[in-house]
């Protein structure tokens, strides 16, 4: 099996892949026309590929699997890959600690202002007045859109901040209750419900009705797109917070910035509904110069030990369809 990689890769995950015996080409800067090309030279039975879009003409009659090195596979047509007969797989939950780490990093950020602290010294200006004014954490309800692996360790870290958590999810969709002991014990361990209420809301717009900061960790699909919208955003208090780390059309970016101008709500995006397709380049997105918006590059997954985990994942992914023909973690 010849494996293309097309992306920036661990080098754990590349030596992982050649000790199995597979003939690895790592050119990580390949896209568009170029990954065309790549593809149909080098004849690769399987793809890898991080951020990189992968279209229809792309996916050459060699080509058997892709993998994502990472959870989202919206820059995958998936559907053109199914009509093809070929895999796509991807690696979820392998970056959940790091996703949930960043979010409580822009949470603690907005709380503090540190950005503006830091700008200001930069500066050479000294604001303790200014910045002495905090509400804190503690207390503060924490209100999750999504349930899946991201949120699952957002509850174990608001538990550490004493943060009561209210949730929304498609699978619970419509329920108002606390959650069961043992649907914790799933969510975010029974530990985390001995220090924490932890409550479901039927809706989107109740999450936010009851949180003082509503942190967004959905998967983009078409019923998500727009999800958190002027009705959800409407019933947040005034001074809320908001933070997205999943994708960035699931918010309606222009009714966020009208909350944010009505409700005086302080903001905090990774992702961006326009996104240089580079690593670098030139960013044009009007949400991210919005002021009280502080946004960070999509770096959510972007520590060591996930790459780490992620490299693992995908070393396992293509061993197995290779020997059985059956791709782990496939989405069709």
């Amino acid at each position: 099996m010849r494996v293309l990689i097309a992306d920036k890769f661990e080098d754990s995950g590349v030596a992982g892949l050649r000790d199995l015996g597979y003939d690895v080409d790592y050119q990580p800067d390949l896209k568009d026309a170029a990954l065309a090309d790549a593809l149909a030279t080098t004849r690769a039975g399987a793809l890898v590929v991080r951020s990189t879009k992968v279209t229809e003409p792309m996916m050459a009659p060699t080509l058997k699997l892709i993998v994502r090195a990472g959870a989202g596979v919206n820059t995958i047509d998936v559907k053109a890959a199914t009509a093809k007969g070929i895999r796509v797989a991807n690696c979820p939950g392998k970056n959940a600690i790091a996703v949930a780490e960043l979010a409580f990093g822009l949470m603690l950020a907005l709380d503090r202002r540190i950005p503006d602290n830091v700008a200001d010294l930069r500066a050479g200006t000294w604001n303790k007045k200014e910045y002495s004014k905090a509400r804190g954490l503690y207390g503060s309800t924490l209100g999750l859109i999504g349930a899946g692996s991201i949120a699952r360790e957002m509850i174990r870290r608001a538990a550490g901040f004493g943060m009561p958590v209210v949730l929304w999810s498609r699978r619970f969709d419509g329920e108002d209750r606390p959650v069961t002991k043992a649907e914790a014990a799933e969510l975010g361990g029974e530990a985390a419900l001995s220090q924490i209420p932890i409550s479901l809301a039927p809706s989107p717009a109740e999450v936010a009705a009851r949180a003082r900061v509503l942190s967004i960790h959905l998967a983009l699909a078409p019923e998500t797109k727009h999800l958190v919208n002027a009705a959800v955003l409407g019933r947040l208090a005034n001074g809320s917070f908001v933070i997205n780390t999943s994708r960035g059309e699931v918010v309606d970016h222009d009714a966020l910035a009208r909350a944010m101008r009505d409700k005086k709500l302080r903001v905090a995006l990774d992702v961006f509904a326009s996104e240089p397709a580079a690593a670098t380049g030139e960013f044009t997105d009007a949400i991210g110069r919005e002021p009280g918006v502080y946004g960070t590059h999509h770096i959510g997954a972007s520590t060591d030990q996930a790459q780490e985990a992620i490299a693992a994942e995908t070393v396992r992914i293509v061993k197995a369809f290779c020997e059985t023909g059956v791709a782990p973690n496939a989405v069709n």
